[in-house]
């Protein structure tokens, strides 16, 4: 006969069907231990759903069909799949295969598995389920019947350990906003925009650590429906954070801690850490505070607060206690702080700096250099020709701008590297176009610098190619610069930054098409004064003057107007 503690441990180990759907692809091994999902609320008692089994009785090598049905649910943990599309096996308690999980959050009324009887199996054996109807509503450890191997002697049931449940700690309401007073002075605050007032401002995003002898009071405050999250870093990448999180819910906020592992979904933990929580809603913003010890000897996931760190702000949607992925950067303070030191009132950004000199080097290059360099070769020939240090004007005008928008392009490409330390996978197609306009950049002066003379036979094809390579350059330049806009990297806030650039794209087509059109109307005029042989060198010298004072007219509104569109740009990528 086999040791009740001994088939107590097998089935722990070995017989497990667990149905977990906090994570949407069934990679739920965090829960093989105790089969509790890791998302901060209680399981609920009586379980409305069932776990049966073909039969009682097994033998090793038999298998056994294990059906789970009840209530819609999302979620589930056996041995031999029985539908790949619903089901994937997983290693629990580092046995290969030794657990079945779902693959999508799809609902489900049923899901049939086999277990495989091992030969080293126990005399009896009892499945167990976890099931999720939604993120905060599940049931814990739903036991099936108890199946046995002939001639096994009866089968004693244990007693029922029951799972685990976090206790809610109490949590009061706030009877009045925070206030920024105090900050620099008396207490360390993180704030954007920079100076804002949270007991003036809603769109205030406020963060701020008062010190009281081995404590901390932390008070956070912005404007979301969902969560406010803030996190302690050593560097200015998402993971291995210790991270504090206020979810909106049901009309209450919870407050949680919680830790960071790579750019995964946060883990919460456990309240242990945190006292008097309280919290507030009102218009549209979120506040809330709570108290944790400076130093936590032996407490997992939490920093010392004595220690400098990188501080990050952070809002995002949530749904029934679930948190969604924040919809825009982060902020990050600018260097590392000490929030228990001498108190300090420090602004964050949510571009890094490399990321913003990026943009705005990209910016200024295709948006202004390019642009006015290609209206003045393509129009301005006849009206910039006195010579310039040897060479025409217009020319000189041309090549200057252009080899500054080459070299700016050079530096704005390296800097994200730079930053990321490598490529980025999580860019999409922007560093792709990116690097098609560095090459046609480097390749147009150098082209430039090969091209043959004037009046060689070769020299048409050079003009085409010319052309050619750069109009696809500026045509690539623009498409990266609507992508790179919303990179979370440097998102530039709202949709007007797309109506924008479309307006840009507008003024600078509709600039080249009033000139097109006056450059037509001047040689249509040229010719009819030469076909009604009217004094023609005279009246030719009139329209050309003419045309020239309209074209620096349109040079001199076309250069104030992309001026504004770079302003415009530039002075949002500052505030970011």
């Amino acid at each position: 006969m086999a040791a009740p503690g001994r088939t107590a441990a097998a089935l722990l180990l070995l017989l497990r069907l667990s149905l977990v759907a906090g994570y949407p692809s069934g990679r739920v091994t965090e829960s093989c231990g105790d089969m509790v999902p890791r998302h901060g609320h209680a399981p609920r008692p009586d379980p409305v759903h069932s776990v049966a089994v073909a039969r009682t009785t097994f033998m090793p090598g038999d298998q056994i069909e294990v059906t789970v049905s009840g209530p819609e649910f999302k979620g589930f943990l056996s041995f031999t799949l029985i539908d790949s599309q619903e089901s994937q096996l997983l290693t629990c308690g580092d046995k290969q295969g030794s657990a079945v999980s779902h693959t999508s959050a799809h609902k489900k009324t049923e899901v049939r598995v086999y277990w495989d009887a091992p030969g080293s199996a126990p005399n009896h054996v009892q499945f167990l389920a976890t099931v999720l109807e939604k993120y905060k509503i599940y049931w814990v450890r739903i036991p099936s019947p108890v199946i046995s191997q002939p001639k096994a002697p009866p089968f004693s049931t244990p007693g029922t350990t029951p799972a685990p449940s976090p206790a809610s700690p109490a949590v009061s309401r706030l009877t009045k906003p925070f206030s920024a007073s105090g900050c620099g002075s008396k207490k360390f605050c993180v704030r954007s925009p920079w100076a804002c007032d949270p007991a003036k401002e809603a769109t205030c995003l406020f963060l701020s650590f008062t010190r009281d002898n081995q404590s901390v009071t932390v008070e956070m405050s912005g404007p979301s429906k969902g969560y406010l999250s803030f996190a302690l870093s050593h560097d200015r990448w998402m993971g291995d954070d210790d991270a504090y999180l206020c979810i909106h819910e049901d009309q209450t906020v919870s407050i949680r801690p919680a830790h960071l592992t790579g750019r995964s979904h946060p883990a919460l933990d456990s309240w242990d850490a945190l006292e008097d929580m309280a919290w507030r809603l009102e218009d549209g913003g979120m506040q809330c505070s709570f108290r944790r010890n400076i130093t936590l000897p032996g407490v997992e996931n939490r920093f010392d607060l004595n220690t400098s760190y990188y501080i990050f702000l952070a809002t995002g949607a949530a749904k029934d206690g679930r948190i969604y992925r924040h919809s825009q950067q982060p902020l990050i303070t600018y260097e590392k702080h000490e929030v228990t030191g001498d108190p300090q009132d420090v602004g964050a950004s949510r571009a890094p700096p490399l990321l913003r000199a990026h943009g705005a080097l990209m910016l200024m290059s295709w948006m202004t250099a390019v642009s006015v360099g290609v209206i003045v070769a393509r129009f301005f020939k006849p009206v910039l020709s006195r010579p310039l240090f040897g060479e025409s004007a217009w020319f000189q005008v041309h090549r200057a701008l252009m080899l500054i928008t080459s070299f700016l392009t050079c530096i704005a490409f390296v800097l994200p590297f730079i930053y990321r330390g490598g490529w980025s996978s999580r860019a999409g197609y922007h560093p792709y176009l990116g690097c098609v306009v560095l090459v046609l950049a480097v390749l147009q002066p150098l082209l430039a610098a090969m091209r043959p003379p004037l009046h060689d036979p070769r020299r048409h094809l050079f003009n085409w190619t010319h052309w050619g390579m750069g109009t696809a350059a500026r045509i690539v330049a623009v498409a990266a610069m609507f992508l790179g806009m919303d990179l979370p990297g440097l998102a530039l806030p709202g949709p007007w930054k797309t109506y924008v650039m479309l307006g840009f794209v507008a003024w600078h087509v509709g600039a080249e098409i009033v000139l097109e059109v006056h450059a037509y109307r001047l040689s249509r005029k040229v010719e009819i004064l030469d076909d009604t042989r009217i004094q023609i060198m005279q009246t030719f010298t009139m329209a050309e003057a003419e045309g020239h004072g309209f074209k620096k007219a349109v040079l001199a509104v076309y250069i104030c107007g992309n001026v504004t569109f770079l302003v415009i740009f530039l002075s949002a990528v500052s505030r970011l």
